[in-house]
């Protein structure tokens, strides 16, 4: 009997095929200290397929429902192991029986078999009997345990055991890996038999995008001391990357070219390491569009660039026949890019803090998948000091991980650099950091401005004073607030904030950069958006107190380019009540600056991340999936991933439908539904669910389309600072 494990449109494979196939494509994904494991997964993961009641299923369309993914793990149960070997086979337990579903948790030992966990799936063994009994893989598939020698060796380096949390660290790191592996062999290996003219190969020539990166350095001016200081900068930063080892340590001022030297670090080391792909990894999905463009300008046709964020959507339309067809070039690399989606097989992608580590930290196949291929990369984290801090330990100790035991390698990029040394030795044993500039003398020529403290003062104090001079910037901490202060302003003035769409904040920092071009009067009041890919030039600015980095971000943005002697950045403190974690970042600097420190020096920096890791230490080194009560078979992957967010207040994003732009997007829905939703993004504004829920009750904003949410009254979006509602007691509010 041909036993089959997948049939459609006419084509058949058996089980046999697909299992061979899944195993060879697994071991080739895997680096060499998990091939073997790997390809048992893939050799193992569907036997229960070879049941005649999953044969009735697939071959006459019988409704009867049969569970094919755990028998792998109770076969696996059956083998006689050691001890060694039998630490090791939950781990591929997990991975076989989680590889639809998702990795399960592993529950507890008095879990009943009717519970989704790894233990009591386990106990299901009597439910395959006669009509269920999968005993006919022996004839075909001979399961044997691989060598783990070299694995087990991996999780008890240190000399540690099951009971040590970094071993069950550890230990959940290569489960997901093996299941990245698995489900992506799996997946891949159906596709090419059921639609195998897929064409997912894209674009990298390397060489040629290296050259023109170099050709584009040579457009940077070299008029001014400080100009040449950034040349100095990159070939320091070259010659101290030349044996770094895991971690690169790129602490460079604003405007010095950090983005600019993390490529040529990254190109530099796909020449002499043979890295396979760059990943660009950005806090914001507001900077990453700028970041791509920049990206595609430079590379032009060389090299394919995939965006992944939530705002660049290839969710894909099974109704649109252009995406059936492929009729055209564009087309084409359009379906390609969003296949690359699934599992990261691109040259370059651009990415957010947010999808790097939710995915990593999935359970879902549909996530993970992508895990395998950040092995043999180059990962440059930009404003890594923007990583949540309370997530430091599982964002950390992930890239120890992959630039360890995956053969990549990693890029910390910031202007405002935490001191991790402490962190990196607790969550990263093993790996080895280097800071790429140790002369720092160049450091001088940005220092372009002097920062003053206003202690117990108000806004309109602010909004006053800002207006003394020719050109300023405010930057509030609250939305609310800068509406408020842009009501105080009089003047040429210009709102920015996050309630307006990204058209609208665009064209006004198209008008802002033509003022100061000019020499215009001009102030600017601002939330901190205006501190990450930005570049703006100020005589003045004025901060309210806040972190460290958020301060020295918005003086980033005062005499930016140097063109006077000096520039003042005033940072200022209201009775306005903050949120508790801008009051305890806010302390912190306020007690910097009145101990006479310099707060933009290296030393002040570093004295502030010592003292704010000091104050969430608790916080940081609780977020572990370990507890004393796991063990290897417990672990709550699936507990453990759906708690772990790196953004708390989730939002959805609502069309505002107010030029003829916006609704002709919303027009495209109707035709082209993916380009539609891309179309869409310079017209939304995202609101939390709070705000977003007490919208839709009041019926001010609507369901136009599936997923698609627009805002019906445009008497509630100003022309100048963007949304114009408030929730108050679950009530909007118009202001």
């Amino acid at each position: 009997m041909n036993y089959i494990a997948h049939k459609k449109d006419g084509r058949e494979q058996t089980v046999k095929e697909h299992l061979e196939n899944t195993a060879v494509l697994a071991r080739d994904f895997a680096v060499d200290k998990l091939k073997g494991i790997a390809y048992t997964s893939g050799l193992i993961h569907d036997i229960g397929k070879y049941a005649l009641s999953f044969q009735d299923h697939i071959l006459h369309d019988s409704a009867v429902k049969y569970e094919h993914a755990t028998p792998a793990a109770i076969e696996l149960g059956e083998l006689k192991l050691d001890p060694r070997e039998k630490k090791l086979l939950y781990m591929l337990q997990y991975c076989v029986m989680g590889h639809h579903t998702g990795l399960p948790d592993g529950g507890s030992n008095v879990d009943p078999k009717d519970v989704g966990t790894l233990i009591g799936r386990l106990k299901r063994k009597s439910n395959y009997t006669k009509r269920n009994d999968y005993s006919a893989y022996k004839d075909e598939i001979k399961i044997t345990f691989p060598d783990i020698s070299k694995l087990s060796e991996l999780l008890s380096e240190g000399g540690i055991n099951e009971k040590n949390r970094e071993y069950i660290e550890r230990y959940a790191f290569f489960t997901r890996y093996l299941f990245s592996c698995l489900t992506d062999a799996d997946f891949l290996d159906t596709e090419k038999v059921f639609t195998p003219d897929i064409d997912r190969e894209l674009k990298f020539d390397f060489d040629t995008a290296a050259l023109l990166l170099d050709k584009h350095a040579e457009k940077f001016p070299q008029d001014t001391e400080l100009q040449r200081s950034r040349a100095r900068l990159l070939n320091q930063a070259l010659n101290n990357f030349s044996h770094a080892e895991n971690i690169s340590i790129l602490s460079m001022p604003t405007g010095s070219g950090k983005t600019y030297c993390s490529l040529k670090l990254a190109f530099e080391k796909l020449k002499t390491s043979g890295k396979r792909r760059i990943i660009y990894v950005i806090p914001y999905t507001s900077i990453i569009e700028q970041t791509a463009k920049t990206m595609r300008e430079i590379f032009g046709d060389s090299v394919d660039i995939l965006q992944h964020h939530s705002n660049y959507t290839f969710e894909k339309d099974e109704n649109d026949e252009k995406y059936k067809k492929e009729i055209d070039k564009e087309v084409l690399t359009e379906e390609k890019l969003r296949r690359s989606t699934e599992n990261w097989d691109a040259p370059i992608i651009v990415t957010t803090n947010v999808q790097f580590f939710q995915s990593v930290y999935n359970y879902k196949s549909s996530a993970l998948r992508k895990m395998h291929n950040l092995a043999d990369s180059v990962l440059i984290f930009d404003e890594v000091h923007l990583l949540p801090i309370e997530l430091l330990q599982p964002c950390l100790r992930v890239i120890g991980y992959i630039t360890r035991y995956l053969n990549s390698y990693a890029v910390f990029l910031s202007a405002t650099m935490p001191d991790y040394s402490k962190l990196i030795q607790a969550y990263m044993p093993g790996c080895q950091f280097t800071e790429l500039i140790t002369d720092k003398s160049d450091y001088a020529y940005y220092k372009k401005c002097t920062y003053h403290f206003l202690e117990n003062t108000d806004y309109q104090s602010v909004a006053e004073l800002s207006q003394q001079y020719k050109t300023s910037l405010i930057v509030v901490n609250k939305k609310k607030t800068a509406k408020e202060v842009y009501k105080m302003l009089s003047g040429n003035k210009f709102h920015l904030s996050t309630y307006m769409t990204p058209a609208h904040r665009t064209s006004v920092i198209a008008k802002i950069k033509d003022c100061l071009s000019k020499q215009e009067q001009v102030t600017v009041v601002s939330t901190s958006l205006i501190e990450a890919g930005v570049d703006l030039d100020f005589k003045a600015v004025f901060r309210e107190i806040a972190g460290l980095d958020n301060v020295l971000q918005s003086g980033g943005r005062c005499n930016r380019e140097g063109k006077d002697e000096n520039g003042d950045v005033y940072i200022f403190k209201t009775e306005e009540k903050q949120s508790s974690e801008f009051e305890s970042r806010g302390k912190i600097v306020e007690e910097l600056i009145t101990s006479g420190e310099d707060i933009s020096s290296d030393s002040s920096i570093k004295e502030y991340y010592c003292r704010l890791f000091d104050n969430y230490h608790k916080d940081i080194d609780k977020k572990s999936i370990f507890t004393e009560q796991v063990s290897l078979n417990t672990i709550p992957f699936r507990k453990y991933a759906k708690a772990f967010k790196l953004i708390d207040k989730e939002s959805t994003s609502v069309v505002i439908n107010n030029c003829d732009e916006a609704d002709k997007a919303l027009n495209k829905l109707k035709t082209d539904r993916i380009k539609g939703l891309r179309a869409l993004q310079p017209y939304s504004v995202s609101l939390r669910n709070r705000e977003f829920d007490c919208a839709v009750k009041t019926g001010i904003i609507q369901e136009y389309a599936d997923g698609v949410f627009v805002l019906t009254n445009n008497d509630y979006y100003d022309s100048e600072t963007g949304l114009v509602f408030d929730v108050t007691n679950d009530m909007i509010v118009s202001k």
